[in-house]
């Protein structure tokens, strides 16, 4: 996505409205103030489920990568937003500026990778980033990911951001909910290990089969 795709949503602090908005018409009022806040409860339960280096791919302000530090686990936090990354070191965490897709560090020795916030749609398309984490993982390593809820279905497609009046750049997006991961992981490479709510959101963890 574009560097500044979600440039507007980083800034914290007014009233604005920031509103992810996809190609079909589609409308999600994006939740800045829990971006910019402390780990919530669904987050402390995917940091639960970390017990080795992590990384949390499209970190934002970095809320999940200060949580999963103060867990005790060696973490770094990836953003292609320099604002986002620089907010994230700002609360006393690691973080690169760095497109996913290009080299990371550690290629091949993280234990887990996260994915949070809608982060499953990065680049617009879950299946080559799903084999994107699989190459970021050791062996015996697992993909955290936030899902959409039963019953929602799949999107792929173009999307912007709308923060008041301003409307961000398109860039490739995409939805998968708890059902439809099920096809993307296999298509990476991976299995679903287990589905799970937690605060009326939905996670899975996914494994090499």
């Amino acid at each position: 996505m574009s560097t500044d795709a979600f440039a507007g949503a980083l800034r914290h602090g007014d009233a604005t409205a920031h509103w992810l908005v996809q190609a079909d018409g589609t409308r999600r009022r994006l939740p800045v103030d829990r971006w910019h806040g402390t780990a919530e409860p669904a987050t402390a339960t995917v940091v639960s489920r970390c017990a080795g280096p992590t990384l949390d791919l499209g970190c934002g302000p970095g809320r999940l990568t200060v949580a999963l530090t103060r867990a005790g686990l060696v973490t770094v936090g990836v953003d292609v937003s320099a604002r986002a990354v620089a907010l994230t070191r700002a609360r006393g965490a690691v973080a690169v500026q760095a497109d996913l897709f290009r080299p990371l560090p550690a290629e091949g020795r993280w234990q887990h990778v996260v994915l949070l916030d809608g982060n499953i749609g990065i680049g617009g398309d879950p299946r080559r980033l799903l084999r994107r984490c699989r190459e970021l993982l050791r062996a015996d390593g697992s993909v955290l990911a936030e899902l959409d809820p039963p019953g929602s279905g799949s999107w792929q497609g173009r999307a912007h951001v709308v923060s008041g009046r301003h409307r961000g750049p398109s860039f490739g997006w995409a939805r998968l909910d708890t059902r439809a991961v099920h096809r993307a992981a296999a298509a990476a490479g991976l299995a679903v290990r287990e589905v799970f709510p937690a605060d009326d959101r939905w996670f899975a963890e996914l494994i090499r089969p």
